[in-house]
């Protein structure tokens, strides 16, 4: 079998946000969404001039600080759904030799009429961290572009472990309303190992500036750490409230 490559954006060594443990994170060219408050513009086009790397090259990689990374590897972006015949790969082979692995996605490319790629990947998924942008669908238009009608049906077809993911927004995603819903969703499914509520940051507006992309919430305040907690609060309320009505 020929070797399978992927167009590789940087990789990180000792991560600690990024699933379980620390972790050594492999960040993939390419993604269709378009959050506002990406920090990553850098990684949405798949074609952009990156490392081309084999599943080999990433394994040896590993192999040369796994003592350092006692989690495992996380696959993020971008979004890894984008090169998933490379991630499933990395991951097979990886799996193999007892390496925990971790899928971080937005979901996006979820067809609920067509699974059997992402069945695959999944099958060496230890654990699955599933970002979702925004609960209502026509504001997660406005926030991405796109519709998450795959992201929520994909939520719901996971089997393996999932760490949900939530960036809270001043303005967006920060209102009762919103975070409400989100947790009476989460209530409903029955593989949440943990939930990550993240509050937002500008840290990304000079990496726009020196690509020369004007930065969408220009003027919009990070959200503090209070704030990020009274919303996780708001959530479990209605997640709690959801699971105790049965």
């Amino acid at each position: 079998m020929s070797e399978i490559f992927g167009n590789i954006h940087s990789i990180e060594s000792c991560g600690t946000v990024d699933g379980p443990g620390i972790r050594f994170v492999v960040f993939t060219q390419g993604c269709p969404l378009r959050c506002q408050y990406c920090h990553n513009p850098d990684t949405w086009d798949i074609n952009k001039q990156a490392n081309h790397m084999s599943v080999g090259d990433i394994l040896k990689q590993y192999e040369g600080v796994k003592e350092f990374c006692s989690g495992g590897i996380t696959v993020t972006g971008g979004e890894p759904l984008c090169q998933i015949e490379f991630v499933t790969e990395l991951f097979k082979q990886a799996n193999a030799k007892g390496i925990n692995t971790a899928l971080d996605t937005s979901g996006i490319f979820f067809n609920r009429d067509n699974t059997e790629k992402i069945d695959e990947l999944l099958k060496y998924t230890s654990i699955v961290l599933l970002d979702i942008k925004h609960i209502d669908d026509e504001e997660h238009k406005k926030l991405t572009k796109h519709s998450n009608k795959n992201i929520l049906a994909f939520a719901k077809d996971i089997k393996k472990p999932m760490w949900v993911r939530h960036v809270v927004v001043p303005g967006i995603t920060f209102k009762e309303e919103y975070l409400t819903r989100l947790g009476v969703f989460l209530a409903g499914l029955h593989n949440i190992a943990a939930l990550d509520v993240l509050p937002y940051h500008d840290m990304a507006v000079p990496k726009y500036e020196n690509l020369g992309i004007e930065y969408p919430l220009k003027g919009v305040p990070p959200l503090s750490h209070e704030q990020a907690m009274e919303a996780r609060n708001i959530i479990m309320k209605a997640y709690k409230a959801k699971k105790e009505e049965g």
